[in-house]
C-alpha cells in the first residue's frame, strides 16, 4: 500500500515506524528538515520537504498514485486543506486526519466531499481521553481495550500474590468460577511471551491479558490480583483538551478537581464544566496538593504538555500518599524509564492514537486494532466474510484455522451473544473475530486470512 503522511511529529513518526515494518511504501512530509533526516536515517522511507497542505509538494510526494493520505500536523487547518487537495487534485482513495479543535468538531457537515472532503477524522485527545476513563473505571487494570462496541474487553492486568489463580494452573479458573466465560488470551513472564494453555501456571508479577464479556471483567481480575476499591477521587493537573474532556466524562460519577495554571483557561473550564472544582495553580507545588488533600485522592492524572512538568508533578503527588498516578508521557525514550519507579502508568498518546488509525489500514475487514507492549504487539477485531469456498476461516473451527505462530483467537461476537474461543467453536459469515497477535510481523498473514477469495463475489 503506498501511504503518504504529512506531520513527522511524535505521532506521524510512529505511524511511520509501524507501518514501514509492514511493506508499505511509506512518504513523510514535514517542514522541519531535521526530523525529516532522523526518520529516513533509521527507516526505509521516502521524506519531502514542505507543506503538506501545498499542491506542489503532495505531487512530489506521488499523490496521484497513493492509496492513503494521512495527515496528522500539529495544525488542523493544514490537514484539513491536505484532504482537500488530495481529493480535489488526485483522487487519493482515502483521506484521513488529524482534527484537535472541537470547534470543527461540532460541525461535521464541513468534512463532506462537497466541502473538506475528509473520510475518517481522529482526535488524538478523545482517544487518551478514553483510554483514561477505561482505567479509572476498572482500578489495577494497566490497558483496557474494548471490541465489538463494548461487548467484549481485553484487559491487561499484573497478577498479584492474593489472587485465586496464583500459581495455580489456568484450568483452575474454569473450575473456581464455572458461570464466567474468560479467556487468557497472553503471558508476558520478565518480558518474554508464553503461549498459554489450560496447564500453565500464572506466577505474582506475570502480566497477563485477558479477555471477557463487560460484565464479567471484575469477577475475572479479581481471581489474578486481590481487588482494589473503587476511585472515587480525581485530581487533574491540566485544563487543556484532554483535561476537559476527561473532567466532563468523569463528573457525573467521580469527585473531580482540575489544577490549571492559566487563569483565563480556569474561567472557561469553570464555565463549560457543571460538578467539576477548577483550581488556578501550579500542580507541582506540595503546598496545593497538600492543601486538596491528595493524601485521600484516589488517582492524580498529569496530562500537560510538558512531561518533565507531568513526571514531577505525579512523583510529588505520589510521595505526598496519592493511590494511583497516571501520566502522559509524549516522549517514547521516558515512558520504561518512569513506569518501573513511582508512576504507576504511564501513557503515550502517539501510541493510543496509533490503535485508531491502525483499524482504517489494516486489509481485510479489520473493524479495530488496539497496540499493546509499545507497538510490538497487537489485539484485532475482524469481521469474517464469505463462506467455507471463498473464505480460509467461514465454516472452520477453531483447531483448524492456520493462524500464524504467535495468533490466537480469543473470542467471537455473533450478533448480541459473546462466544470464548475453543478449538471446536465454528466460525460463521458475519462473525466478529477477536484475534491476538504476540508478534506484529504476523500481521499480514492474519489479515490474508480475513481477505475474501474472488469465488465470493
Amino acid at each position: 500500500m503506498k501511504i503518504i503522511i504529512i506531520g513527522a511529529g511524535q505521532v506521524g513518526a510512529t505511524l511511520a515506524e509501524n507501518l514501514a515494518n509492514e511493506d508499505n511504501d511509506i512518504t513523510v512530509i514535514d517542514t522541519d528538515h531535521n526530523r525529516l533526516r532522523e526518520l529516513q536515517d533509521r527507516l526505509d522511507i521516502q521524506t519531502v520537504h514542505g507543506s503538506g497542505s501545498h499542491p506542489d509538494v503532495l505531487d512530489q510526494a506521488g499523490c496521484n498514485d497513493a492509496d492513503l493520505l494521512i495527515a496528522v500536523s500539529n495544525q488542523d487547518e493544514t490537514n484539513m486543506i491536505a484532504c482537500q487537495v488530495a481529493y480535489t487534485l488526485f483522487k487519493t482513495p482515502t483521506k484521513i486526519g488529524r482534527i484537535r479543535s472541537n470547534a470543527y468538531s461540532k460541525y461535521p457537515k464541513i468534512f463532506a466531499d462537497t466541502a473538506l472532503p475528509m473520510d475518517v477524522r481522529i482526535s488524538p485527545e478523545k482517544e487518551v481521553t478514553k483510554h483514561l476513563t477505561r482505567l479509572i473505571r476498572y482500578p489495577g487494570a494497566l490497558q483496557v481495550m474494548e471490541f465489538a462496541e463494548g461487548k467484549v474487553q481485553l484487559v491487561v492486568v499484573k497478577a498479584e500474590k492474593g489472587g485465586p489463580l496464583i500459581d495455580r494452573p489456568i484450568s483452575f479458573l474454569r473450575e473456581h468460577m464455572p458461570s464466567i466465560q474468560t479467556r487468557i488470551a497472553a503471558i508476558y513472564r520478565n518480558g518474554q511471551s508464553i503461549k498459554p494453555d489450560g496447564n500453565t501456571h500464572i506466577h505474582a508479577n506475570d502480566e497477563v491479558f485477558f479477555l471477557a464479556a463487560q460484565r464479567d471483567v471484575m469477577d475475572v481480575m479479581s481471581e489474578l490480583r486481590p481487588l482494589d476499591t473503587p476511585y472515587r477521587r480525581i485530581i487533574i493537573a491540566g485544563g487543556g483538551n484532554i483535561g476537559e474532556r476527561l473532567a466532563q466524562s468523569l463528573e457525573k460519577e467521580y469527585r473531580v478537581k482540575i489544577i490549571e495554571r492559566d487563569p483565563e483557561r480556569c474561567r472557561v473550564l469553570s464555565e463549560t464544566l457543571d460538578n467539576t472544582i477548577v483550581l488556578n495553580g501550579d500542580a507541582s507545588k506540595q503546598e496545593l496538593l497538600l492543601e486538596e488533600n491528595i493524601e485521600s485522592t484516589d488517582v492524580f492524572c498529569a496530562i500537560t504538555n510538558n512531561d518533565e512538568a507531568n513526571i514531577m508533578s505525579s512523583m510529588l503527588a505520589k510521595v505526598l500518599g496519592v493511590r494511583t498516578v497516571m501520566t502522559i508521557i509524549n516522549n517514547p525514550a521516558y515512558v520504561d524509564i518512569v513506569q518501573e519507579g513511582m508512576i504507576d502508568i504511564a501513557i503515550s498518546p502517539q501510541h493510543t492514537t496509533i490503535s485508531s488509525l491502525l483499524s482504517f489500514i489494516r486489509r481485510g475487514d479489520v473493524v479495530n486494532v488496539h497496540t499493546m507492549r509499545k507497538g510490538a504487539a497487537e489485539a484485532l477485531e475482524a469481521v469474517a466474510h464469505g463462506d467455507h469456498r471463498s473464505s480460509k476461516v467461514v465454516g472452520r473451527s477453531i483447531a483448524n484455522i492456520p493462524l500464524p505462530e504467535g495468533a490466537t483467537i480469543g473470542a467471537i461476537v455473533r450478533e448480541d451473544e459473546v462466544i470464548l474461543a475453543t478449538g471446536e467453536v465454528v466460525v460463521q459469515a458475519e462473525d466478529h473475530v477477536i484475534i491476538f497477535v504476540s508478534n506484529k510481523k504476523q500481521i499480514p498473514a492474519v489479515e490474508q486470512l480475513f481477505q475474501v477469495g474472488l469465488s465470493f463475489f
